[in-house]
């Protein structure tokens, strides 16, 4: 079931188009003063601690909005890159400004993709369903502006671009908007046409619709934000039917190890139950996938305790097709080798080895292998230019601190310790 916490106050950062090529150092350039400035702002609010508090960042995508319909497969590299890009720069800046990004008293930051032009023209004309216009987790600036999204200040960025995605957000909502503008680094565009940069033709790419993950997702942080997001994104649109044509089905399955696999980690009285880890995996997908308005969405949920491995598992069915599986799983395979029909695997590159493991085994059952799909490793290699020699170190110590589980779990037994 969703989990049932405190109402969060909502913080929306609308960011300018990115860079192009968007290498690190260039996303540096274009976004780490505007993340400095709010993420300092949020985490000095007064009732932070008494009081949930998201910050969506949302990111226009020009080469989104440029192919719609392209397999999300062929426009992976480029995604994956923009998301691992900024979530990495909001791990450096809170890491060097000690900024809580990584437990319930903190900012939770999630990015969100936009489908936006970076001339700011928009001419796409929608031909799908309520329901799937309003299914993320590509959405657009005026269905983000009409989700009802409670937004108690809009973060603007003092550029061209910021201000034309700013207006079109305006333009599409009927609401009153507290609007905060900030400055903005420099947006560095060599490539204007925001071509895929792939290898040979779109043909060539699979399209997948049904897409798996696995992890313990325990203290959910960036980096599982990251690899949500992505396995998200991996699954294939709600393609174009007849009016009297069901939606196709597709699937998001997550598999999340169960509570006995994990009671030999460090501090494992701070571990949070399957439970627990299930729920904020299920809250954190549906804040980028459901921009429907507040009431209008229908969505089915429904637990599962099936004999055999991979029995027990939470549904979640989404309009238009798509449902969430969250699985229980009790061996590094999980359902990748217990369910067919999942054709992609999102990975880390640290944990390359496991996907080649579960193709093997595939393999042996005589099944398709999956399509291994990457995102980038999180790490503070590049330290930000502000920080000297003499702090980089712990600029490295604290960022890792947002991306491990088990750092977290060991920074809240200090925090027990000092009550």
């Amino acid at each position: 079931m969703p989990p049932a916490s405190r109402e969060p106050l909502r913080y929306l950062l609308v960011l300018p188009p990115p860079p192009s090529p968007p290498t690190f150092a260039a996303l540096k350039a274009a976004y780490v003063s505007t993340l400095t400035i709010v993420l300092r702002e949020l985490s000095r609010l007064p009732n932070r601690r008494s009081t949930p508090i998201t910050l969506d960042i949302a990111l226009p995508c020009p080469h989104l909005y440029a192919s719609p319909t392209a397999p999300r497969s062929a426009l992976w590299k480029t995604t994956q890159k923009l998301v691992a890009g900024l979530y990495k720069l909001v791990c450096i800046v809170s890491a060097r400004d000690s900024i809580d990004v990584e437990d319930a008293e903190g900012v939770d930051a999630r990015v969100l993709l936009v489908a936006y032009p970076r001339n700011g023209k928009l001419d796409h004309v929608s031909d799908g369903t309520p329901e799937s216009d309003t299914l993320g987790p590509i959405t657009d600036v005026a269905t983000l502006a009409r989700s009802g999204r409670n937004f108690s200040t809009v973060y603007s960025v003092e550029t061209e671009g910021g201000e034309l995605v700013l207006r079109s957000f305006l333009a599409a909502t009927g609401a009153k908007v507290d609007v905060t503008r900030i400055r903005g680094g420099i947006v560095q565009v060599s490539n204007q046409q925001e071509e895929l940069h792939v290898e040979g033709e779109l043909s060539a790419y699979k399209r997948h619709y049904d897409v798996a993950v696995g992890g313990t997702f325990d203290h959910l942080h960036i980096g599982h934000k990251l690899l949500l997001t992505m396995t998200a994104f991996a699954v294939e649109a709600p393609q174009s039917a007849a009016a009297s044509d069901p939606p196709r089905k597709r699937t998001v399955t997550i598999g999340i190890t169960g509570d006995e696999l994990l009671k030999n980690k460090k501090y494992a009285e701070y571990l949070e139950s399957w439970d627990d880890r299930q729920k904020a995996v299920y809250e954190f997908l549906l804040s980028i996938l459901d921009f429907s308005a507040p009431g209008s969405s229908k969505i089915k949920i429904e637990e599962k305790n099936e004999p055999g491995p991979n029995g027990h598992a939470v549904h979640i069915s989404l309009p238009c097709g798509l449902t969430i599986k969250c699985v229980e799983i009790w061996d590094p395979f999980g359902p990748t080798i217990t369910d067919e029909n999942i054709s992609a695997l999102v990975i880390s590159a640290e944990t390359r080895s496991g996907g080649k493991a579960v193709n093997e085994k595939r393999a042996e059952k005589g099944w398709a292998e999956l399509e291994v799909l990457e995102v980038d490793v999180l790490d503070a290699v590049e330290v930000l230019d502000a920080v000297e020699d003499e702090e980089a170190g712990k600029v490295d110590e604290d960022f890792y601190s947002k991306i491990s589980s088990t750092e977290i779990r060991r920074n809240l037994s200090e925090k027990k310790a000092r009550i």
